[in-house]
């Protein structure tokens, strides 16, 4: 039987108690009598893909996201995993991550998933000031985040990752810096610092859209950003992609660390977001759920009701799907080799310390990266976006400080050409 390339596999969960007022998630408060049919067309789902692969996936990271999966059963938790193990092959220490929210859980449910297999959690905290989480429309208090990780701890997980935000209307640096040590307190192995964005369709959008909500001073905003970098720099947390930090077991800082060492991923970082940033493949289940696999971009119908019907009573032929899609596929797109180039330099530009390397450029796509963006590198480098070290005998292009704050218009340059 052939084993191929390495992939990850992405599960959305769209299921909340509440939809808060920034979210632009695909996701439903208020339906979650549909748990049960819902987890039954996402087993059916996994059955049809993994049918229809051209040999077994080695499978080396899966990630439920949301929504708020937490909302499942350890029970229903435990029937996906099952249909995930009997489709795939999992490797040894497979990284499965679950996002949750504080509140959901408690140290018997989550004894419970911990058992059904998953490993990592993703805690969506956003702040620890309590007015900040009202203005959010957070159902948790910081107290809870506490209780949650305190939970986590007990039921045997090791690897926790904190969400939490800046940039919020009338957010001082203060309540940041609040935030910051509160959560440094809980002695996370990763942290995930995210500016908010007003997106078009949200209450939040709305409301700064006719001039009802402060927008935060967008040099604040940058203020906050730097004052992070330095501040979980300092408290031994390496700085591996434009938002996410994470511990490096074994490393306190990067003094006296030779280059190619500054480079590398930090141990605790998140594997399934680093198959993202790395431009591998990933297959998509639920409602919504995005994929690059089988040189396609894909993605799945919206509504639960509508994702649930697309599996009601039917046993799908595998001889007749196209691998990675599925019923529940609306959307694909067969990439080209040019579209690849594109989407390896935004999200491998996004990791800090790797950046884009040029042999790796070149293995992949069979010519020089500077053959190909000429312009768009050395304009960005004299801009002082961008710089260019040597690693290994590779050159390295990564974000410079400022490069990150303008990471968009880094971007820009790449897209569609």
């Amino acid at each position: 039987m052939t084993i191929l390339t390495s992939y990850s596999l992405y599960l959305h969960i769209p299921f909340c108690r509440h939809r808060c007022a920034y979210c632009d998630f695909n996701t439903y408060a208020g339906q979650e009598d549909l748990i049960p049919s819902y987890v039954a067309a996402l087993i059916s789902e996994i059955e049809t893909v993994a049918a229809s692969t051209p040999g077994a996936l080695n499978v080396h990271t899966a990630f439920f996201g949301g929504g708020t999966p937490s909302l499942l059963s350890a029970a229903q938790i435990g029937s996906i995993m099952d249909a995930l193990r009997a489709g795939f092959h999992f490797t040894a220490n497979a990284e499965i991550s679950m996002e949750a929210n504080p509140g959901t859980v408690s140290t018997g449910s989550l004894k419970a998933i911990y058992k059904a297999g998953i490993n990592r959690l993703s805690f969506g905290v956003q702040s620890a000031n309590s007015e900040e989480l009202r203005m959010l429309e957070r159902e948790h208090s910081f107290f809870d985040v506490i209780e949650a990780v305190s939970a986590a701890r007990a039921a045997g997980f090791e690897n926790l990752n904190l969400d939490i935000i800046y940039g919020l209307p009338e957010q001082s640096l203060e309540t940041w810096r609040r935030t910051l040590n509160r959560i440094l307190g809980l002695k996370p192995e990763h942290i995930s610092a995210y500016a908010l964005t007003l997106e078009h369709g949200t209450p939040f959008g709305r409301w700064s859209a006719r001039g009802l909500m402060p927008l935060l001073d967008p040099d604040l905003a940058a203020q906050m950003y730097e004052y992070a970098e330095e501040f979980l720099a300092g408290r031994g947390y390496a700085h591996y992609e434009i938002s996410n930090w994470a511990i490096d077991r074994g490393q306190k800082t990067e003094g006296g660390k030779s280059a190619a060492a500054l480079m590398r991923h930090p141990s605790m970082a998140c594997r399934h977001n680093l198959q993202y940033w790395r431009g591998l493949p990933y297959l998509a289940f639920g409602a919504g759920a995005h994929g690059y696999a089988g040189g396609y971009r894909y993605s799945n119908v919206l509504r639960i009701k509508s994702y649930i019907d697309r599996f009601a009573g039917l046993e799908p032929d595998p001889r007749t799907m196209v691998f990675p899609l599925s019923p529940a596929s609306i959307n694909q797109r067969l990439q080209s080799r040019e579209d690849d180039m594109s989407d390896y330099m935004i999200t491998n530009l996004r990791l800090v310390r790797a950046g884009v390397s040029g042999s790796d450029f070149r293995s992949r796509f069979g010519c020089g990266l500077e053959e190909v963006y000429p312009t768009e590198v050395v304009e960005l480098i004299h801009a002082g976006l961008l710089e260019n070290k040597t690693s290994e005998g590779s050159e390295v292009f990564r974000l410079t400080k400022r490069g990150r704050l303008l990471g968009n218009q880094v971007f820009m340059r790449f897209v569609g050409t």
